[in-house]
Order: C-alpha cells, then structure tokens, then sequence
C-alpha cells in the first residue's frame, strides 16, 4: 500500500513538473504585444500543451516584473533606463536584451485635418503647451484648440517620445496620458482636431498618418533611421544563471527570431530585423 502511494506521488510530482516546465509568462510592451499574439498563436499549432499568459501594461511594468520574477519574458518598446540598470548591478542580475524587430513612432490626426507633414519643433510646440490652436500649427488650419493625447508614463512609447520628441522638456498638464493606444487611436478617428502618437504597426484606415520632417515611417525609412522617430523594439530575459538552453523560454525566443517569426512581426505592421 506505502509503495503504491509512493509511486502514485511521484506521478503526480512529474505530472505537475512538466506543467510547470511548459508554462511561460510574458509581460510589457502594448507596442510589442500584437507581435507576441501572433508568435504565441504559432506556437500552440505546433505545442497545444505549452501555456502562455501573455500581458500588456507597459514596458515598465514589464522590467518590473522581471526583475520581482513574476514574468519569464518582459516586452519592451526602449531600452533599460540607467536606473535599471544600476538595479540590476546591486542585485547581481543580468537581463540580456533581444531585438525583436523595429518600430517607427507614428503622428496620427484625424482625416479630416487639412495637414500632411509636422516638423519635430511643432510637435515639441504642441506637447509642451507652446501651440493651443491649430491655426498656431498652420494659418490655413481652424482656431480650433488641439486636443492632445499622449501614452501613460509607464508606456515605453511615452519614453521614446519624450526623448526624441520633447528633448527634456516636459508634457503640457492638459495632454491626455492614456494606457491603450487603440483608445487613442479612436479618440482621434471621432475628434477633427485631435492628436495623438502611437506604434506604427497599431495604424488604421480611421485616422491620418502624417510625415515628419517630409519623411514617411515605411519599412525602409524605419530600419535605416531616417524616419526620425525610429526604434528597436525587444524582449528582455533573466540570464543570470544563464541562456535558457531549453525548455518554453528558449522555444519561444528561437521561434521569434526564426524566419517565420520575423514575418510575423511584418504581418504585425513593424519592420523585422532578421532575415530580411
């Protein structure tokens, strides 16, 4: 009887050891998150057992929870900031960013607003408060106050905006902080005189894409940099006891760089930056 239950309980433990082994928890980026669905869904066709929770509130949260080790992959549209880094030295952790493809920050208005192209200094203009009415933007445009929405601080689109946009200088108090970018994406299909910045790869036929210093954010503009408010966009491991060498992180990140990953980061609306 005592050596029955003794094999029954080391079933179990296996059972819910390879359970353990075939979860994986991602979370970050709201930019980066369409990529992850379309990975995640590719991957259950092949490993309908492998679970995957996937959540996106942010870059920063992400790292967070990276760093309190309640995520395996952390999204992120920038880079570690200084102060993470510095936390990662006094806590003896290495997090090994992976470039997942790149991105161009979008400045989108309604259709209806006769305006095609804007110059970095005017969009700094209008986020610090400087320019209130359109026709402050453009003379032939309407008195009419521009309405500004902007993502939330933990948002690491918010963070490469404020710092290829704003050059240090801080966001005006009326600017609209949202967490979702569909929301500002309909905000200013529903508003004329609405703007607001967004990941390209989340555009829509709903509102107007505009030029930025007369350049379009396309595929080629974006992965040279001359589209000036490009980025790399990556997904951050722990590889402190180091590289995953098997097991659902290291599925994961193969399949992601893999041909047909980077293909889907293309079928997501972003640039790949592999294989192409």
């Amino acid at each position: 009887m005592k050596k029955s239950i003794g094999l029954f309980l080391v079933l179990v433990l296996v059972i819910l050891g390879k359970g353990f082994a075939e979860r994986l928890i991602i979370k970050g980026s709201n930019t980066v998150f369409p990529i992850a669905q379309l990975w995640i869904e590719e991957l259950k066709k092949n490993n309908p057992e492998i679970e995957i929770t996937l959540e996106g509130a942010g870059s920063s949260t992400g790292i967070a929870a990276l760093f309190n080790g309640t995520t395996d992959i952390a999204n992120a549209s920038r880079f570690l900031k200084k102060k993470e880094i510095d936390k990662m030295n006094r806590e003896g952790l290495y997090f090994a960013p992976i470039v997942v493809g790149y991105d161009g920050i979008a400045i989108i208005v309604n259709p209806r607003l006769k305006i095609n192209n804007i110059t970095l200094k005017t969009l700094k203009g209008i986020y610090t408060g400087k320019l209130r009415t359109w026709n402050q933007v453009d003379p032939n445009l309407p008195k009419k106050r521009i309405v500004i929405y902007s993502r939330n601080t933990a948002s690491g689109t918010f963070e490469t905006f404020e710092k290829k946009v704003l050059d240090g200088e801080k966001m005006f108090p009326t600017v609209k902080m949202v967490e979702s970018t569909q929301f500002e994406i309909d905000q200013v299909a529903r508003n004329p005189y609405a703007i607001a910045y967004v990941g390209v790869g989340y555009v829509s036929e709903k509102v107007k894409v505009l030029t930025v210093e007369g350049v379009k954010p396309t595929k080629l503009n974006i992965l040279t940099a001359k589209y000036p408010i490009s980025r790399p966009l990556y997904m951050f491991i722990d590889v402190t006891n180091g590289w995953p060498e098997s097991g659902p992180v290291k599925e994961y990140i193969t399949f992601g760089l893999s041909k047909k990953g980077q293909e889907l980061v293309e079928k997501a609306g972003y640039v790949a930056a592999y294989g192409f």
